[in-house]
Order: structure tokens, then C-alpha cells, then sequence
């Protein structure tokens, strides 16, 4: 059963109407294709997670673990797809799992999805705050706190993502361009200039010996993190042109251009330094206490000085797009879960824009809850806030790959809808297999990632199965079966 696109409504005490359903089609191919690569965030990826990946990591087979992560994500989104089909909901990971396993477990992974995107788009908000306090100390005489700059931009986040759908995709577009097109002019640079010090290292980056050197886990779990984000093509479906072939599209395109993309910028960056030098030179950058110095600093070398003053700005609104593509996905889960009564069905209220801004008030808070503790503790906001929760996040998700990859098989044996034996059976199985070990790998090097203590890292991976227990426990109270969408009777006055 899919959820209906139809518009409904009630009548508010002054004879307003209320609408409880997002704008159909007003997303295409490209639209949606900007929202995920906002999310991926890939000057982020690479300037941001890239010195945490090499010098904690597997150092130099970083590149190779991108491709690695991109397999394995593109045979997952062949049973993705292949739900999306018969499932549109803006819940996609709830929804999926749902008509799969049954409401608790959907219910179950949509709290799941909550915690992950909202720890996601957290530690974004905590390597923002700081590059934007860099930016100010650097260019006015003004002093801001990281975490000032980062509730600033929650309000505005908020506002940008109450308007129409098409022109937050839009103003994603500028962004996503420009920040890829610099580091694609920096990793060309190197490559037809034949490398660094030690040459192109292929062998040195992408050999089985070199992706599983040191803490795979840690490089792993931030591949894993570069594609966060690209299930978000199925979250938009009820907002999208012929989302059958739309999200499959986008879906695909997404995948394969991050993945190849970092994959190739990273395996440049890697050459610049030379393979026996990049461990170390990463573990600089991060000792610094500026640790985009490691990528700045080859870019500004390759393509002038004049990429110090933009880069910095670039990083900052890369952040920007990120955290505003989660919080429009996060928007969608709240929409869609108070559709199915999970949570209040105020939540899923839209504006005249199409726009859940009920939802958009409640994450926003919610976000502003797990930044400022950091704040508020001193804690340094990239190598707790930025690494603690970006490994929660990829933790949540892989979780999330596994439930749905079973929920798929499960779906389509139960139903017979669909009989072909490769995106309903072989790629879900082979899915599960690769993602249980890389979670297991993820796992095994968490302790290295948040910095050596074992109390603080089980407390933060029992989040995860936290969030999916509680979300287990509110499915209890839902009044509609996973993809029916609410009654004109349930709609609030």
C-alpha cells in the first residue's frame, strides 16, 4: 500500500485551512540529486573527515575504502529501489521496514533514523561553529563562539527550510558546484602533473593490503559517513516528478558520483603527501587545532594563495548545505511518523510552501539539545562533538541498511509483487552480509575514533539500539498501518 499525494485539509478555529500533505512534483531528477550531494557534503568529507580517516585511520588506503563503501552501498540501493517502487512514503527507512517487518520494527528504525540524521547534522553544526569562528577571527575584529555562530544558523536553517522544496534544492545547486568544482580543479592538478613526491600510488591506496592497514573501522565508518544522505532520494518521492524513475535516478547517480568522486580526490590528496608521508602529516593538521589545514594547504600550493580567502568560505557553506539537507530529511521523518500516529499528527501540519514547519521547530530544538551540552562542557568541538557523533550516526545507519535489507526480502516473499531473484533476493542478502561486516569493523575501532575511552564509546554506540527500543516502544500508540496516510477525522482542528 503506497501513501497518498492527494492534498487534504481541515478547518482551523478561524476558518483557515490546515494542510497535513507535501507539494507533489515539485522535485526532478537534479533537485533531488543536490539535496543528497548537500548531505554527502563533499568538501566537508574531504577537508573535514579526511585528516580523522588518514591519521586514525588506515592512512594511506583512505581512497581505496571510499570505493570499498561505494560497492557495497550500490548493490544495498538495488533493494532500496526495488521498495520504492511499491512503497512512497517520506519515511522511506520507517516505511520500508514497516511493510517488511511490521509497525513496531518500522517504527523501531524510524526513531533509529531520527538519532542518526540528528547526530549527523549535529556534528556538522559543531565543525561549522568552528569554521565559522575561524572566518571571523580572521577577516573582522569581531570574536564569535563556534557555538554561537552554530544556533545563529539553527534559526536560519529553520526559516530556509519552511519555504517552497525547489528553492532550497536551488540554492543547494550553487553551493554543491562550487565547493566540488575547486577540489576537482586541485585533484586534476595533481594527477595530470603525475602525482606527488612518491608518484600516483595506486598500489599504495586501493591494494587489500592497503584498506585494511591500521583502523580500517575508523576509514570505513567515515566512507560510510561521505555517502550519508543518499536514501533521502526516497524520502522526497511524494514530492517528486514520476518518482518511480526519478528516485531510481537519483539514487544511482548519487552514489556512484560520491563515491568515485572521493575515492579520486582523497587517492590525489594521498599522492600530494606521498604514501609514507600523509599519515604524519595528517596527524599534524589535527595537533594544530586547524585540521582543513591538511587539505588547504595542497590546494593553495596547487592552485594559488588566492584559495585561502575561498576555501574557508566554501567549507563553511558546504557545512551550510549539509546541515540543511538533514534538516529537511529530519522534517520528512516527523511529517511522516505523525502521519502514521507515532508522534503528535500536529507535526505533520505544512504550510502555504508545502513545507512541514511544525516538524521544523520540533528538530531544530531537538538539535539545539545535543549541540549545547558541548558548549556548555568546553568540549572541543571537532574532536568530540564532529567525530563522536559522526560515528554514532554511521553506526544508526548501518544498522538501518541491515533492517531494510531484510525487510526487502521479506516484503517481496511475502508479497510476490515483484519475482526477479536479484533485486529482491540476492542483492538484499549479499547486503546484509557486507554491511554486518563493517559495522563489526566500525565497532572494533570505535574506542580509536572518540579518543581512546572505552566508558565514553559504549555509552555512545548503546544509543543506537536505544533509539531503535524506544522507537519500538511508541509504535504501541500508532492509530494507521505503515503507508496509510491519515483520516480526514484524525486531522487536528
Amino acid at each position: 500500500m503506497t501513501a497518498s499525494t492527494q492534498p487534504s485539509s481541515s478547518a482551523s478555529p478561524g476558518g483557515a485551512k490546515k494542510s497535513h500533505r507535501l507539494r507533489p512534483e515539485a522535485l526532478g531528477v537534479m533537485g533531488i540529486l543536490f539535496f543528497v550531494l548537500s548531505a554527502q557534503a563533499p568538501l566537508t568529507g574531504i577537508a573535514g573527515a579526511s585528516p580523522l580517516t588518514v591519521a586514525l585511520g588506515n592512512g594511506a588506503g583512505a581512497p581505496g575504502a571510499y570505493l570499498l563503501v561505494g560497492i557495497m552501498i550500490t548493490i544495498f540501493a538495488v533493494g532500496f529501489i526495488a521498495m520504492s517502487r511499491h512503497v512512497k512514503d517520506a519515511g522511506a527507512f520507517y516505511a520500508y521496514i514497516g511493510e517488511g517487518l511490521g509497525r513496531p520494527m518500522g517504527t523501531g528504525a524510524a526513531v533509529l533514523a531520527l538519532w542518526s540524521y540528528s547526530t549527523v547534522q549535529a556534528a556538522m553544526y559543531g565543525l561549522y561553529g568552528v569554521t565559522v569562528s575561524l572566518l571571523f577571527d580572521e577577516y573582522t575584529s569581531i570574536s564569535v563562539d563556534w557555538w554561537v555562530a552554530a544556533v545563529v544558523t539553527m534559526v536560519a536553517v529553520m526559516a530556509l527550510g519552511a519555504l517552497h522544496i525547489e528553492i532550497g534544492a536551488k540554492f543547494l545547486a550553487v553551493l554543491v558546484a562550487a565547493e566540488m568544482a575547486i577540489l576537482l580543479a586541485f585533484a586534476l592538478s595533481v594527477f595530470f602533473s603525475g602525482g606527488g613526491p612518491e608518484g600516483m600510488g595506486l598500489t599504495d591506496s586501493f591494494s587489500p593490503s592497503a584498506v585494511l592497514y591500521g583502523a580500517p573501522g575508523v576509514a570505513i565508518m567515515f566512507a560510510v559517513a561521505s555517502m550519508f544522505g543518499f536514501e533521502s532520494t526516497a524520502i522526497y518521492a511524494e514530492e517528486a516528478k514520476d518518482p518511480e524513475r526519478t528516485v531510481a535516478r537519483a539514487t544511482y547517480v548519487s552514489v556512484a558520483v560520491i563515491a568515485i568522486f572521493f575515492a579520486f580526490v582523497t587517492w590525489m590528496l594521498v599522492s600530494y603527501y606521498g604514501a609514507s608521508g600523509v599519515q604524519g602529516a595528517a596527524g599534524k593538521a589535527l595537533e594544530s587545532g586547524d585540521a582543513t589545514t591538511f587539505l588547504f594547504a595542497p590546494v593553495g600550493d596547487k592552485l594559488g594563495a588566492w584559495t585561502s580567502d575561498v576555501l574557508g568560505f566554501l567549507l563553511a557553506s558546504s557545512l551550510l548545505a549539509g546541515i540543511l539537507a538533514f534538516h529537511n530529511a529530519l522534517n520528512r521523518y516527523l511529517y511522516s511518523l505523525a502521519h502514521h500516529g507515532s508522534v503528535p499528527l500536529g507535526l505533520s501540519t505544512v504550510n502555504r510552501h508545502g513545507a512541514p514547519h511544525v516538524a521544523g521547530r520540533v528538530q531544530t530544538a531537538v538539535a539545539a539539545a545535543l549541540v549545547l551540552p558541548f558548549a556548555i562542557l568546553s568540549k572541543d568541538p571537532v574532536l568530540t562533538l564532529f567525530s563522536w557523533f559522526s560515528g554514532v550516526a554511521v553506526l544508526a545507519l548501518l544498522g538501518l541498511y541491515v533492517l531494510t535489507s531484510i525487510s526487502v526480502i521479506v516484503y517481496f516473499r511475502r508479497t510476490g509483487v515483484d519475482r526477479r531473484a536479484w533485486p529482491t533476493l540476492v542483492a538484499p542478502a549479499v547486503t546484509v552480509v557486507l554491511v554486518t561486516g563493517a559495522l563489526i569493523l566500525v565497532l572494533l575501532n570505535f574506542k580509536t575514533l572518540i579518543g581512546g575511552s572505552g566508558t565514553t564509546a559504549a555509552w555512545l554506540i548503546a544509543t543506537a539500539p536505544a533509539a531503535f527500543i524506544i522507537g519500538v516502544a511508541m509504535s504501541r500508540g500508532g492509530r494507521r498501518p505503515v503507508g496509510e496516510p491519515a483520516l480526514e477525522s484524525d486531522l487536528p482542528d
